[in-house]
């Protein structure tokens, strides 16, 4: 391995998705309407939130921070893959590559973090609720929101100091839409068995510890909930826990395959399925899952168009 040559890499080619040449525009459209919806179903979270008084509550704050870091997640990665489908210069700067690496991690870490306060803010709400409001106080609040932060950076910066630190040789062709971590450990020409060793034990613990906490969450909400005789209540909580469940799996266990168990038989075509799992259709589902489903975004979206229609009439 040490042995192929070694030169200095300015910039990496991104392959992109395995895509017929003919199927090109049409997968193009594809994407960017996913995109697009992705865009404007968080932005019109964060502006509900923002606008109406209504859903300044703890759940509201955790879903407004989401809606930010789905929006930042897919911007990450997303705009790259439409200008390479349309370009014939799929290249990234070395540095560039870095930084996107840097990012999409960062978000992808915090993504992680929100998901778990939210959980733990339906288990407060469902298994608690007479001392919802006493428990998830404001401070609480900042604390689940704000404290995410600070392992993220660390994870984050962690990973894209010890790639910086590697050496790569003339092939620089990723085989990805994305500057993917894996992906890039495999065109080294280094020793890469310290970064896999961090992947394995930090990345253990920034990804297997928040989904076990999510899955303990709704496995006390399930329990609580069959208690009551209800049979509406009953319908109604599975109904939400398993919707939300089912997005928590498809992130989690879509870089659970990837990056903690990753197989020798996984090709390339099956990870770049895999990442396109939870890189664009996950943060475009979160919006219908978890917010524009429910009753108090709907009404805040009804007094937020009303107040503008009293407002243009006057």
């Amino acid at each position: 391995m040490m042995g192929r040559n070694q030169t200095t890499i300015s910039e990496f080619l991104l392959l992109g998705l395995p895509i017929e040449s003919e199927h090109q525009n049409l997968f193009y459209v594809l994407f960017l309407a996913m995109y697009v919806t992705t865009v404007l179903g968080n932005l019109l979270i964060l502006v509900l939130i923002c606008l109406d008084p209504h859903l300044h509550t703890p759940m509201y704050l955790f879903l407004s921070n989401l809606s930010f870091s789905d929006l930042c997640f897919s911007s990450v990665t997303m705009p790259k893959l439409l200008q390479n489908m349309q370009s014939q210069d799929p290249s990234i700067p070395y540095a560039g590559c870095l930084t996107q690496m840097y990012f999409f991690l960062f978000f992808g870490d915090l993504e992680d973090f929100l998901l778990v306060a939210m959980a733990y803010d339906r288990y407060v709400a469902i298994c608690f609720p007479l001392h919802y409001t006493t428990i998830m106080g404001p401070r609480l609040c900042l604390f689940l929101v704000v404290l995410p932060w600070i392992p993220t950076m660390f994870h984050a910066m962690l990973h894209t100091l010890l790639m910086a630190r590697l050496h790569f040789c003339e092939d620089n062709v990723i085989p990805h839409f994305f500057c993917d971590l894996s992906a890039l450990l495999k065109l080294s020409c280094s020793d890469t068995r310290v970064n896999e060793l961090v992947i394995f034990f930090v990345g253990g613990l920034i990804i297997v510890i928040p989904f076990l906490l999510i899955i303990m969450s709704y496995a006390r909400i399930v329990s609580s909930i069959l208690k009551v005789p209800s049979a509406k209540g009953i319908c109604k909580a599975f109904s939400t826990c398993g919707s939300h469940l089912t997005v928590v799996s498809l992130f989690y266990g879509t870089i659970i395959g990837l990056y903690l168990c990753p197989s020798a038989n996984n090709s390339t075509v099956k990870e770049t399925v895999m990442s396109m799992m939870y890189t664009v259709v996950t943060p475009m589902l979160n919006p219908f899952i978890y917010s524009l489903r429910n009753r108090d975004m709907k009404g805040a979206l009804r007094r937020v168009f009303c107040r503008k229609k009293i407002h243009f009439s006057l």
